[in-house]
């Protein structure tokens, strides 16, 4: 994940959750992507802050470093040194074809765009191969990445031998879809133009039930007023999913305890604040003991270091490079 502002519960309910419940069923390493954040910054003094908090929240969420490991991308050199490998073994037609450097240009057509916004598929393949991994979570807007690694890994292998695992794209479980509270037809974003629509995880309680009270719905009324339907009901239908998410039960059960769209606003914000509270609490306990949190990532930049030297002395080995 890029260290780019504070994560939402969209974020939380989405993937993270999944993330602190699968560090029990594999072998897992998560990446605090610090280097792929600089092709979208160009201020001093943002990326590190923005890694410590991020860090913090990853913790507080309950990723554990002595089960997953947990590291930043730039406390890792070798993860830049099979970038370089990467971006010599990907063609130029195969990152010029890649949606998302087409999405986010138009996006800055005006703006500078750095290079890195079309080599930056080199790199996340060297953050897939050089951790030896054979499943990558993703969502359907992440598979063609998995794909140009895919080609890179067995294009390297039938370069120089038998080097990378070619690793496979899997559907993680399915997270809660969370909508904005002012436009539940977009997905809850921290660029929505209102930040009444975007729940963030270090919210205070307050403004998180400032936030539901606020949330748009719709103008009918009566006893089969409060029903999940996406398409007719988008806002009421985002609440009950979001209540249903916190609270392990379905969006049908829930509505079914509701007629008045205030009561389920008021109840969605309060079953949200019991969830998050927790995780902003400790979030801030570690946020004040940098030492501590310097400490848990240097245990995952360890761990990681070790796993990823080898495999670049591996790929170097293999394409027969002078030792030093």
């Amino acid at each position: 994940m890029q260290p780019t502002g504070d994560v939402h519960l969209g974020s939380y309910l989405g993937a993270l959750r999944t993330w602190v419940a699968g560090q029990h069923t594999c072998d897992a390493f998560h990446g605090i992507v610090d280097l792929h954040a600089l092709t979208v910054t160009d201020q001093p003094n943002v990326i590190g802050d923005e890694t410590v908090s991020l860090a913090a929240m990853f913790f507080a969420m309950g990723l554990d470093p002595d089960v997953a490991t947990i590291f930043v991308q730039s406390h890792v050199p070798e993860h830049s040194q099979l970038g370089w490998v990467m971006e010599c073994t990907i063609s130029y037609g195969e990152l010029s074809r890649m949606t998302q450097f087409k999405d986010k240009s138009a996006k800055r057509e005006s703006q500078f765009i750095a290079a890195g916004l079309f080599t930056y598929p080199a790199l996340q393949a060297a953050d897939i191969l050089i951790y030896d991994a054979n499943e990558v979570p993703v969502g359907d807007d992440q598979r063609q990445h998995i794909e140009i690694t895919r080609d890179a890994a067995i294009r390297f292998n039938h370069r120089f031998g038998d080097t990378f695992v070619i690793p496979e794209a899997v559907t993680p479980a399915v997270g809660a879809r969370v909508m904005s509270l002012q436009d539940p037809t977009s997905k809850m974003s921290k660029s929505d133009d209102s930040d009444s629509g975007c729940i963030y995880v270090v919210d205070e309680p307050a403004v998180i039930m400032k936030k539901f009270k606020r949330a748009v719905t719709d103008s009918e009324t009566g006893p089969e007023a409060v029903r999940f339907d996406r398409e007719r009901k988008p806002g009421v239908s985002n609440l009950l999913e979001i209540h249903a998410a916190v609270t392990g039960r379905t969006p049908q059960e829930v509505a079914a305890d509701y007629e008045q769209y205030g009561a389920l606003k008021v109840a969605t914000g309060e079953a949200v604040v019991a969830a998050l509270d927790p995780i902003r609490v400790r979030y801030h306990e570690l946020m004040d003991d940098r030492g501590e949190l310097a400490r848990l990532l240097r245990v995952g930049a360890d761990k990681a270091r070790t796993v990823a030297a080898a495999t670049v002395d591996r790929a170097y080995d293999a394409i027969g490079m002078l030792p030093a």
